[in-house]
């Protein structure tokens, strides 16, 4: 039985476990973490969206993002760095910004978003272990030439009015006279990805070829012969037949010490969670405010608002201005969907390449494993992706 190691205890990682596991491999997990899934998998916007994407890398992004420059709140805000890879991950960004490239990644993305939902559904973890409602995706745009580009795509799902959009979500009523008007798909879901590693995680302890879960981060690849011979770690050195890199941002860094230049940027994004009470007004379907870049989903009896992009470094620092401004955005358009003044914030970095499309596959080395860059969708992609990374170890 081959051996692997898999790096990451995030969404990524565990999923990548878990099927390497069913393909018949014996896995360690190493994670330097105590708890899984405490990186960007921790508070994330808890949206799977399996049949809307929509890449930041696109035709109109660079001069929107001369026009944010000017916003108080705007959804993207950019600090530049001396650091060379901010400046690489910038141009290639850029390159990608046409229909074009935006068009093919886009369906390569509805691809691995198909894929994600069946592996999904086989995954059967009970609904209740990680608060799974399939209530269906509402898109709201505020200006009509937005909504006009969306409703062009193909399979771009159900067309509504301002006021249908609130028949179909009650909560938006407070800002129909803003509304273009909406999208509708009803097979999406929400969920707590946290809690999704959590119950995870304890099926993977259970399984018969799972070897070890090892706490300590991951220091240094070694490697001789154009293989990777073992991983220096917080926890000692780990050795195995092949090697999984799932680690989110820290990724970029671990592969550098092997000479690989992986093409990631830490994209910051925020979320805001508050419960919700009864008598709230809150939204029992997923909306995305297509032009704030806000998104609302309800898991369980909370609401969870993640929102912006934040080219800032490896920074987690919670910005008291960023989390300001998205509150005053969040109370504009729910202002009665819970309780706002127990409210929790948090910031993650989501692992992005220029164009928006997840590296999964093989690296330059024989036995070394990529599964890394899935931006703000690593919980929507987590279960195709892993499947698709074993089928591609186990040929």
């Amino acid at each position: 039985m081959q051996h692997v190691l898999v790096i990451g205890g995030g969404v990524i990682g565990l999923t990548s476990a878990w099927w390497l596991l069913e393909a018949g491999f014996g896995v360690t997990l190493l994670e330097r973490e105590v708890q899984v899934g405490n990186g960007a998998s921790y508070a994330n916007g808890g949206q799977l969206s399996y049949r809307y994407v929509s890449p930041l890398a696109d035709a109109g992004v660079p001069l929107k993002a001369l026009h944010w420059m000017f916003q108080q709140d705007a959804p993207l805000r950019f600090r530049p760095e001396l650091d060379l890879r901010q400046w690489r991950w910038l141009a290639s960004f850029l390159a990608h910004c046409n229909a074009a490239a935006n068009s093919a990644t886009t369906a390569h993305l509805l691809e691995l978003g198909e894929a994600s939902r069946q592996a999904m559904a086989e995954l059967a973890i009970p609904q209740e272990e990680f608060s799974w409602r399939e209530a269906g995706k509402l898109i709201i745009y505020r200006s009509r030439p937005a909504l006009d580009v969306a409703v062009a795509r193909p399979d771009a799902g159900q067309l509504l009015s301002p006021a249908q959009c609130v028949r179909c979500e009650p909560a938006l009523a407070h800002v129909e006279a803003a509304l273009a008007g909406g999208i509708f798909n009803p097979g999406e879901a929400v969920a707590d990805c946290h809690a999704f590693c959590e119950a995870l995680m304890r099926r993977i302890a259970q399984h018969p070829r799972f070897q070890a879960r090892v706490t300590g981060a991951a220091h240094q690849l070694e490697r001789a012969r154009g293989k990777v011979t073992g991983v220096a770690t917080a926890a000692g050195r780990l050795v195995a037949d092949h090697y999984v890199l799932a680690a989110g941002i820290a990724s970029r860094d671990l592969a550098a010490t092997a000479d690989i230049r992986l093409p990631l940027y830490p994209v910051k994004g925020y979320s805001l969670t508050a419960p919700i009470r009864s008598g709230d007004l809150a939204p029992q379907v997923s909306v995305t405010d297509f032009e704030r870049k806000i998104l609302y989903a309800r898991i369980g009896e909370r609401l969870r608002v993640a929102a912006m992009a934040d080219l800032v470094g490896e920074n987690l620092t919670l910005d008291a201005a960023r989390v300001q401004g998205l509150l005053r955005q969040v109370r504009a358009t729910m202002p009665q969907a819970a309780d706002y003044a127990q409210l929790a914030t948090w910031a993650g970095l989501r692992p992005s390449t220029p164009s928006g499309a997840p590296l999964i596959g093989a690296s330059r080395y024989a036995n070394l494993w990529l599964n890394v860059g899935h931006g703000p969708l690593g919980f929507t992609f987590a279960c195709g992706a892993a499947r698709k990374l074993a089928a591609i170890m186990h040929d």
